[in-house]
């Protein structure tokens, strides 16, 4: 083999070597593990993040967008006297609740379907049966139009149009927003195969 042939597969080999390095590295940037899956998609029209809010949680306390600034949150809507889906969610709402209540940049907001009957009062009892802890898990209420407004436009988690004082939000779907208050996915929060995703997808937030 001729010396020109040597230097051509050395040449090759070394650039090879250098490329699958490279391959690795930008994918451990934009995964935060090497050869991992790709980054969560964003969702909605280009450019659209959640909007500004103001509500109360259990405590009495008020929460707005600024407490959520950098933290990763997960967003439904429930009402206290459900009977049919909400136990549901909320009971797959704690595997999440457990599975990250000790990361400080992690939130969960509840938001009331039904602010008429649920008083702070009636949202703390409710919140007190499932251990949340007002730190990490928020149980919001406030003005109806508002909730509504959030959940259509911000959160995309119903597609309905505000008719009134009679008008109901009762959706199964739990919104993943990130540091940047972005939806980074949706999911069924009454399935348990799609909670289990939002889990593994939560930790994919964390290390992105």
């Amino acid at each position: 083999m001729s010396k020109k042939a040597i230097f051509y597969i050395i040449f090759f080999v070394l650039l090879s070597v250098a490329f699958m390095g490279y391959s690795g590295l930008m994918i451990k940037e934009g995964t935060g593990e090497f050869f991992g899956k790709e980054k969560l998609p964003v969702l909605g029209t280009p450019g659209h993040k959640v909007q500004g809010f103001s509500f109360v949680d259990q405590n009495g306390d008020t929460i707005t967008q600024d407490n959520m600034r950098g933290k990763i949150y997960v967003a439904e809507y429930f009402f206290t006297t459900c009977t049919n889906i909400c136990p549901v969610m909320n009971k797959n709402m704690e595997k999440v609740y457990a599975a990250y209540k000790s990361n400080p940049n992690f939130m969960i907001l509840s938001h009331t379907s039904d602010p008429d009957y649920d008083s702070i009062p009636v949202l703390k009892a409710y919140a007190e049966k499932h251990g949340a802890d007002a730190k990490n898990w928020h149980f919001l209420t406030g003005n109806k139009r508002e909730l509504y407004k959030m959940a259509r436009e911000s959160y995309l988690v119903d597609d309905g149009q505000y008719t009134g004082p009679d008008d109901f939000i009762h959706t199964q779907w739990f919104a993943l927003v990130d540091g940047d208050g972005r939806i980074r996915g949706l999911y069924e929060g009454t399935k348990i195969k799609d909670v289990e995703k939002l889990i593994t997808d939560i930790d994919r937030l964390v290390h992105e």
